[in-house]
């Protein structure tokens, strides 16, 4: 059994999930949002996310991170703010020694939902679906734990090839 943490990275917010993979089985454990105050100067919003990302770390003590890639944006300074925080989310399990992997938009959706293209509502649908009892406050959240069930069956098909699975 594994616990994943996936992270949706955003200065505003920040959005997490935190689920239990045994097997096939995928299990909800918690989400929601860490927003540090936006009239902070840019180093203390960076701090106060790193500080919310540490503290989810330490009471949840997941095994793996998963987090979204960067995808391009048409405002240059919005890219920019966005890889800040983006920066702060993969460092902050890699400094307590958690393995972090990393997944484009669109294979997040394809694993979740079966096209790259499905909306935003139709992921928070899915993972409704396949996370009974979850409870979504922000889009950020459901994209959180869209990312960890992501990772899982990421994760599920690398475990088997390494144990020698080949598809007849």
């Amino acid at each position: 059994m594994t616990r994943i943490l996936g992270i949706d990275p955003g200065l505003r917010h920040t959005g997490w999930g935190m689920v239990h993979s045994e097997g096939s089985t995928l299990r909800h454990l918690g989400c929601g949002i860490i927003s540090p105050d936006d009239t902070l100067p840019m180093a203390e919003r960076l701090m106060a996310l790193h500080r919310g990302l540490a503290a989810l770390l330490a009471e949840w003590q997941p095994d793996e991170a998963a987090i979204e890639n960067t995808y391009v944006n048409r405002n240059p300074a919005a890219a920019l703010k966005l890889g800040q925080a983006r920066g702060i989310a993969l460092l902050a399990p890699a400094l307590v020694g958690i393995p972090v992997a990393e997944y484009q938009a669109m294979e997040v959706k394809r694993a979740v939902v079966g096209t790259g293209a499905a909306a935003k509502e139709q992921v928070a649908d899915m993972v409704r679906r396949l996370l009974p009892g979850a409870r979504l406050a922000r889009a950020d959240a459901a994209d959180a734990l869209a990312i960890a069930i992501c990772h899982t069956h990421h994760r599920a098909t690398r475990l088997a090839l390494a144990r020698g699975y080949v598809p007849a």
